[in-house]
């Protein structure tokens, strides 16, 4: 329990720090998203390669990956039908709730909780490589239609293709199927250029938090509340119960419930921002449920552990 405090306290720390110097106007307005585009282009990919290189391959086809995946379409599916009968959206916003709903931030957070919470990144660097894989393609391609293009399928699978992240995970895969160890001199930078992704994205997520009013009245706040339950309570239960009904052993069961606890995504905001669908409603729930999640994650720990 002492490591999970200790996971978060940091977390929460850095995240802190990015505030304040938004705050005090070390970095200003969209300043910050140098930070993203570096992270994003060069140190995840940086960052994953390293932990993938290293990793048991076998783990991408794994039961955790499996549970949790399946988990994320149920809750997916569960905002669907909710907003069907309560707060009746277009295509693209419906889209985008069900992505809130069962997208995990794997990336900005699920990397630091990994690594101070499961004391493994092996366990998300899979499932961000599922995600970008499987999941973003279908959103993205969703949303193309929204704009009257029916060729997005097309054209969110060359996106994903394109992507770094995706790019240094199938390369870091390669090696650890392949077997052949990296050179020293070779790996020694990436592994300095892959321990700043998670301090910069944290920090980044920390500088956006200035300024910004959430849950305003007429913001769609049924949805948000809605996809952020979602989030946060049915899709970690849906992994406990998978779990279970598989028999996955007490520390996978503990790895794939931690996982499904994950707040949505900050990447799910960048979708709406670009195909201006939804917006405050992401917004909204990526900052309820990355501050929610935290007890909800500290909670499940002690109960899966004790």
């Amino acid at each position: 329990m002492f490591g999970i405090i200790q996971g978060f306290t940091v977390i929460l720390g850095v995240i802190g720090v990015g505030y304040l110097a938004g705050r005090f106007g070390v970095v200003k307005g969209e300043q910050r998203l140098v930070l993203n585009r570096v992270a994003f282009s060069v140190a995840t990919p940086a960052l994953l390669f390293t932990v993938l290189h290293r990793s048991d391959p076998s783990i991408i086809v794994s039961p955790v990956i499996l549970v949790t995946t399946v988990s994320a379409i149920v809750a997916a599916g569960v905002f669907v039908a909710a907003s069907r009968l309560w707060f009746k959206r277009d295509l693209g916003a419906t889209t985008l709730g069900a992505t809130c709903a069962g997208y995990v931030n794997s990336n900005n957070l699920g990397l630091p909780v990994a690594v101070y919470i499961l004391g493994d990144a092996a366990y998300v660097a899979p499932l961000i490589l599922v995600q970008l894989i499987l999941f973003a393609p279908t959103i993205l391609a969703i949303l193309e239609t929204t704009r009257g293009n029916q060729r997005g399928a097309f054209l969110a699978l060359g996106r994903a293709a394109s992507n770094p992240i995706i790019l240094a995970s199938v390369a870091g895969l390669a090696f650890a199927l392949i077997g052949i160890p990296v050179p020293e001199l070779a790996l020694a930078p990436i592994e300095m250029i892959g321990g700043a992704a998670i301090p910069m994205v944290l920090l980044s997520f920390g500088i956006s938090l200035h300024g910004q009013r959430a849950l305003q009245r007429g913001s769609g706040r049924a949805a948000v509340f809605t996809a952020t339950g979602i989030k946060l309570l049915l899709m970690p239960l849906a992994a406990w119960g998978l779990s279970i009904a598989f028999g996955l052993s007490p520390h996978e069961t503990f790895v794939a419930t931690i996982i499904s606890a994950l707040p949505t995504a900050q990447n799910v905001y960048n979708y709406a921002a670009t195909y201006q669908r939804g917006e405050i409603m992401v917004r909204d729930t990526v900052l309820v449920t990355t501050f929610a999640s935290l007890p909800i994650i500290a909670a499940i720990a002690w109960f899966l552990q004790s």
